[in-house]
């Protein structure tokens, strides 16, 4: 990663002329992200012409192209790289020449970095959800905490919360064999403080905090990933969903009086670490939250996203 960043900084002190970036995000549903206008604008504060654009497959006909020729076509395009959300962010990587460490461990990527031929699959998101619940959940109980969904995003959160001092993850997925994925990954990775769980009463009357990692609470799929009556005041809420920024579940949990962690501190801070990544230059965080917030403050408040 340091390597990268390097070269990319380099070219650009040498080319002064030359700094201009295309990067975009490649996802399906994805006309209201928030994530162009964060690394937009702070291309714009670093000197750079930052041109970010959505590869949304919900808008590329009845039948999308492959996933294969959607890189292919980025590639071919000049892209300096892209972000990758729902739900290719495990599909992909078969289609990648090489991971970065997180990525492989993880069995996730949502940010690919295209450098001297080849596509490099970074995870932006496990950093991005640490940060975000170093700062938003500091001093609450972690030995026991629940995930629900074991995809892309749940592979992130569940090692980030691990490397937060979560004693003991308990994993649940509606597709029981990604659930035993993942846990097995986190095993083999070093942990064995992973359990898969499925009686949800059982598991969240044992929890410190839940976190969802589904898109469950986005407008296209509304509604609660557990059941109201199962989140006790004791226990702390966390959601990947940033729009809307308070889901259905977290305003159940806010009314039964427990702490709530929006998915809006992921979303920014997996933009920080990729940004960095595309452009080789340190953004400032305080700068991407502002725009992240002043987005937010002119759009729908019916709007959707997970992660990006």
């Amino acid at each position: 990663m340091a390597l990268l960043a390097t070269t990319t900084a380099e070219k650009w002190e040498t080319s002064p002329n030359s700094r201009r970036i295309l990067v975009g995000l490649l996802g399906r549903g994805i006309q209201l992200s928030r994530t162009p206008a964060m690394h937009e604008a702070e291309g714009r504060a670093q000197g750079l012409s930052c041109v970010y654009t959505l590869l949304d497959t919900e808008t590329m006909g009845e039948t999308a192209p492959p996933l294969g020729d959607l890189i292919t076509f980025a590639g071919h395009f000049g892209f300096t790289g892209f972000n990758v959300t729902f739900p290719y962010k495990q599909e992909i990587i078969p289609l990648l020449d090489e991971l970065s460490e997180a990525a492989e461990i993880l069995g996730s990527v949502n940010t690919v970095v295209f450098r001297g031929g080849r596509r490099i699959g970074h995870n932006t998101d496990k950093w991005g959800f640490k940060e975000s619940f170093r700062h938003g959940l500091a001093g609450q109980k972690r030995r026991e905490v629940l995930l629900l969904g074991a995809g892309g995003a749940g592979a992130a959160v569940a090692q980030a919360l691990l490397e937060s001092g979560v004693e003991t993850l308990l994993v649940t997925d509606l597709q029981a064999d990604r659930a035993e994925a993942l846990a097995s990954r986190l095993r083999s990775a070093g942990t064995q403080k992973v359990e898969v769980v499925s009686d949800l009463v059982a598991a969240s009357a044992r929890a410190d905090g839940i976190v969802n990692a589904t898109p469950v609470g986005m407008v296209k799929l509304p509604g609660m990933p557990i059941a109201a009556d199962l989140l006790r005041p004791e226990c702390w809420v966390a959601d990947i969903v940033y729009l809307p920024l308070e889901t259905e579940l977290l305003r159940q949990a806010r009314q039964r009086g427990c702490r709530t962690l929006s998915g809006e501190g992921m979303a920014v801070f997996q933009a920080v670490r990729a940004f960095e990544l595309f452009t080789g230059l340190a953004p400032d965080v305080e700068r991407m939250k502002a725009a992240f917030a002043a987005f937010g403050s002119v759009r729908d408040p019916a709007e959707t996203g997970l992660g990006q």
